[in-house]
């Protein structure tokens, strides 16, 4: 309740990435970190603190093809 909770999502890894003080720079390998500086992407520190506004979702999976028997039922 008084602090930020940490990743709450079980799935995702506790990485840079997707950290509140990590900040995107135009390298694939690397994020600007408020306290670190430069650090790869998949490092992570005790301050991580989880955003989720910077993780892209998976693609969805494609809807059936519905057949005409389909429609008319």
């Amino acid at each position: 309740m008084f602090g930020k909770e940490k990743n709450t999502v079980p799935d995702l890894p506790c990485v840079c990435e997707f950290c509140e003080h990590a900040a995107l720079i135009h390298d694939e390998y690397n994020v600007l970190c408020e306290f670190r500086g430069i650090v790869n992407r998949e490092y992570h520190c005790k301050k991580y603190v989880y955003d989720p506004l910077k993780r892209v979702p998976k693609a969805m999976p494609p809807l059936p093809k519905l057949s005409e028997e389909d429609l008319l039922l």
